[in-house]
């Protein structure tokens, strides 16, 4: 059986077609990549007009987009001024996407496993109390997928992800499913510095420890599930450069 993956943060961020669209990620990734710091006030509508060579009504939707994710924040007579992080909506899977694409550094890195550790293991708790019997079938078909992604590092990833987000889903919490696009960061990143796929016994070693997880979340282990998910993240986080992830 073949799992079917959803399209990625990076296809998400490269699939921006339209005026506004492209404008917004455009801006997002210049804010991001420190072009226009917190406190600055982006150029008028007039040279942003001319950068772009979009409509004003594409611009302004732009900027309503980049208010709306708490990045920026326009004032009559003042501008519009970019704010601080800490005002971002960091689970954006926008905002989080154009980081890939600005760059990821080592403390965002650090940062996305710190959320892994916190929520992945506890998911896997609710998992062993909540799946069902076709939440297993899908989890046992992933892991057959993802054995099968022999030297296809985008084919792994996307299965890999999969896999977690299987697992969140059967925790039975919207609020934790919604950590998708974190863990998908977190996987893509890391990812690209070393891919198991490189190293069929790395690829069958990283496969076989996500079966640990599958397949104490079947026998309803939850200390079990809860340590093989752990060792995953751990595994992942040093594949990302991280000396002491946890």
């Amino acid at each position: 059986m073949t799992v079917i993956a959803t399209r990625g943060l990076l296809e998400r961020a490269e699939a921006t077609r339209s005026a506004h669209g492209m404008v917004t990620q455009a801006l997002g990734i210049d804010i991001l990549r420190g072009h226009f710091p917190p406190g600055e006030v982006l150029p008028t509508e007039d040279e942003l007009l001319r950068r772009f060579r979009v409509s004003r009504t594409a611009l302004r939707e732009a900027l309503k987009t980049l208010a709306a994710k708490g990045m920026i924040l326009p004032k009559t007579r003042v501008g519009t001024r970019v704010l601080p992080q800490n005002q971002w909506h960091m689970f954006d899977p926008d905002i989080i996407a154009w980081r890939l694409q600005a760059g990821v550094d080592s403390g965002f890195m650090r940062h996305l496993f710190e959320i892994r550790f916190a929520i992945e293991p506890a998911a896997c708790v609710l998992a062993c109390q909540r799946r069902s019997e076709a939440e297993l079938n899908q989890l046992s078909a992933i892991l057959d997928d993802m054995a099968a992604q022999r030297d296809d590092r985008d084919g792994f990833v996307a299965v890999d992800l999969l896999f977690h987000k299987t697992i969140l889903a059967a925790s039975g919490n919207p609020l934790m499913q919604s950590i998708g696009a974190v863990i998908e960061a977190a996987l893509l990143a890391a990812l690209r510095r070393s891919a198991p796929t490189d190293d069929p016994r790395r690829q069958a070693a990283s496969v076989a420890k996500h079966r640990q997880i599958y397949k104490a979340i079947a026998a309803r282990d939850e200390a079990g599930a809860s340590a093989a998910m752990i060792a995953v993240i751990r595994e992942g986080a040093a594949n990302g450069g991280l000396e002491d992830p946890s």
